[in-house]
């Protein structure tokens, strides 16, 4: 069964919330005794001057340094039932978040989790892509899903836990802990350090539509611990990104983009490597011809090599291998898009 029901049937209850429906207001910050053991949702901030960054500024929060540990890094203690940081290093990581009384993990990075070893820790993964752009209706759904039927307490991570993970933190703490957007919002700004070239991040939490717990019990979601494939057309686009992330980081000389300071090239290049690894769990792939496969198949060793290649350069400073890497998967992929692209 599809992991959802028609979103546009949800979209009329939506629309009532989205025009701030004085009902769905609640700025206490309790919880309510609505279904799920989700909270009344406060109301979107109304046009904020400056927009949604500025905006994280009306609650002056205290001063807060993130947590460190072993393999966890900007680690920040939301509630009770929120931690928010970035990608768990390691086994150790996944252990100390198990000793701090985690339950789920959400991760919205486009890397697929290690949620075998979480599970040895009593944890399950759930796996939510998003983009620095801003969260989709359907990512909306699926996040506050989580959070109203999965076990907590929660972590939620990205990559570097400053941006995408922050802002899915704060969409649960308006859906969950009840607390109101400009709280949110604060936090992703002033204790998080979610940058302000992310303004839509900021906007989905103060101002978009965040489903009721009647809209998320009706939306139908089995909680993935790995995005499943979507089709071939689908599947080609997710690799697109990653991969052209690199190819404009190289551009740059691998220095940090100012209007993408999130990015790093190691990371897109793990997921560019994942995602080539699972062509074959694609039916579709059977429909190509014998080069197409044959393009498919060596560009999963080129990919990881790139992969390996920036992990050494990194920590060597000389990325000539990592750029010779990227032009021999350039080289692959231009003579599969010559030959089978539109």
């Amino acid at each position: 069964m599809k992991r959802s029901i028609c979103v546009a049937s949800l979209l009329l209850p939506l629309l009532s919330l989205a025009c701030g429906d004085a009902t769905a207001s609640d700025t206490s910050g309790s919880k309510s005794d609505s279904p799920s053991g989700s909270a009344a949702i406060s109301a979107p901030l109304q046009h904020p001057i400056g927009g949604a960054y500025e905006a994280a500024l009306r609650v002056d929060l205290p001063e807060r340094a993130p947590e460190e540990d072993t393999g966890l890094h900007n680690l920040y203690q939301l509630s009770d039932n929120i931690l928010s940081g970035a990608e768990p290093d390691n086994e150790i990581a996944l252990r100390l978040l198990s000793e701090r009384g985690i339950k789920t993990i959400l991760s919205v990075d486009g890397k697929a989790p290690d949620a075998e070893t979480a599970a040895k820790y009593g944890m399950t993964y759930v796996h939510v892509p998003i983009q620095y752009r801003g969260l989709s209706t359907e990512e909306t759904l699926q996040i506050t899903k989580t959070f109203r039927e999965q076990e907590g307490p929660f972590y939620v991570h990205c990559f570097h836990g400053k941006h995408r993970g922050p802002a899915a933190a704060a969409l649960g703490r308006v859906a969950l802990d009840g607390v109101p957007r400009e709280q949110a919002i604060a936090e992703m700004r002033q204790w998080c350090g979610t940058s302000p070239k992310y303004e839509g991040l900021y906007a989905t939490i103060s101002q978009g539509v965040i489903p009721s717990a009647t809209d998320t019990e009706g939306y139908e979601f089995d909680f993935p611990s790995a995005l499943p494939l979507d089709g071939f057309a689908g599947y080609m686009v997710e690799i697109s990104r990653p991969y052209d992330r690199i190819k404009e980081m190289a551009k740059r000389k691998w220095q940090v983009n100012p209007d993408h300071p999130d990015l790093d090239p190691v990371n897109e290049a793990a997921v560019l490597a994942l995602l080539l690894e699972r062509a074959p769990e694609l039916e579709e792939l059977a429909d190509y011809d014998d080069q197409f496969r044959t393009w498919m198949a060596e560009s999963v060793p080129q990919s990881k090599t790139l992969h390996e290649s920036l992990v050494t350069a990194r920590e060597t400073g000389d990325w000539t291998a990592a750029e010779a890497a990227l032009d021999q998967l350039s080289a692959n992929c231009n003579a599969c898009h010559k030959a089978h692209r539109n």
